[in-house]
Order: structure tokens, then sequence, then C-alpha cells
């Protein structure tokens, strides 16, 4: 897959470090937040702990460099997005956290939205699943992760069935092993590349998926 630079369209060069078994949360970092938005994300925090998926926001990474570009890495190196948004946040901060969930949709990641319960979902994603932060919370949330899992080993069965198209194969092997990190899906990618003939840069390229040399 030929991804691009956010800031000057061009074609990205530099070697991508993946986050497997991670999930990038886009929501209100600075300011006052309330009690139930720190209640959200402390059970959100809780449900991906049991499932030993780590979590990411914008501060975990310190570039010193352009921000957007922090933004569009963590977003491609993570396999999850969870935008968690409440009707107390400002619309500036709303307009980023759909901005990185649309940039994540694009990307093909496994997302979700979290909200309050007065928070309204504008028509662009009403037929967008979310989950309402009520009783079920729990319950809805963990039937999303057991999902995503699943959905890892369908990627893992596609790419078995693609194997004449070797980079396909390979980029569903990626989904599959970012998801889980179970070293089958990087050994299984790993056979395909040593038995096919790529470039150099298609080389670089499929290894830096794995975060392999």
């Amino acid at each position: 897959m030929i991804f691009y630079n956010p800031t000057d369209n061009d074609v990205l060069t530099k070697r991508i470090k993946y986050n497997p078994r991670s999930a990038f949360i886009m929501t209100q970092l600075g300011g006052v937040k309330t009690n139930l938005l720190d209640e959200i994300l402390s059970q959100l925090k809780t449900a991906l702990n049991q499932k030993e998926i780590h979590s990411l926001d914008a501060n975990s990474l310190i570039t010193g460099k352009d921000f957007l570009s922090k933004i569009w890495n963590l977003a491609l190196s993570s396999p999850i997005g969870i935008a968690v948004l409440s009707e107390n946040m400002q619309q500036t901060t709303v307009a980023n956290i759909y901005y990185e969930l649309g940039l994540m949709n694009a990307l093909g990641k496994e997302t979700v939205v979290i909200k309050t319960p007065k928070f309204k979902i504008p028509s662009d994603f009403i037929r967008t699943e979310y989950i309402k932060y009520d009783n079920s919370f729990e319950k809805k949330m963990d039937s999303f992760l057991q999902q995503i899992f699943e959905q890892a080993e369908y990627y893992g069965v596609m790419a078995d069935s693609l194997i004449a198209k070797p980079l396909l194969s390979i980029d569903y092997l990626r989904r599959a092993y970012l998801i889980t990190q179970e070293d089958v899906y990087k050994n299984r990618a790993l056979e395909i590349i040593k038995s096919n003939k790529f470039d150099e840069h298609t080389s670089m390229m499929v290894n830096s998926y794995f975060d392999i040399s």
C-alpha cells in the first residue's frame, strides 16, 4: 500500500514504526475534562487492558516536529481507532476528532465512536455503529473488541486466498498482525517475501509492516 505525507502529498519514503496491538484514542486531551469523560476514558482503558491492547493518544509521542504529521503517524501505526465524544467538548476539538477518525477509516483501520448520552451524532455518521456510554457500555465494548480479533482471523483467510497477488496478501497479513501481534501472520508474510523477487523499496516497505530489518 502506498502512503502519502499529509503536509505535501508526496509519497512517503521513510520507514514507518508500527504499534501492533494498540488503539489510538481520539478525544479531548487539554483543558478541563468533565468527570463523565474521565470516567469513560478510565473504563475504556480497563477494557483495552483486559485484551492486552496498548492505548495511545496525541500525547504518547513527542517529536518536536509538525503536529499533523505526528497525528498521521499515530493513525497509520495503530490498527484500532477509538473516538470518544462528549457534548461538553468545544467544536474545534470535535472537528479535530472527526478528522482523525476519517483519516483512520481511509487507512482501513478498525474504528468505533464512543459518545455520551447527550452527544448528537452528525448526519455523516448516522449509519455508523457507535457505542453510547450507559449501563451496557462494558458489554458493548467487549463485543467490539472481540469482533476486531475475529476480523483479524478473516484477514488471515483472505491472505491465503490471494496468494497469487503477493502484495495484497501481505497487506491482509499486516492488518491481522497489527491487531493481534501474533507471529503466525508475520511468518506467513516472510515466506511470501522470500518467495517473490521484490525490488529494494518494496522489500523495505513490506518489512516495515512487521518492524523487521
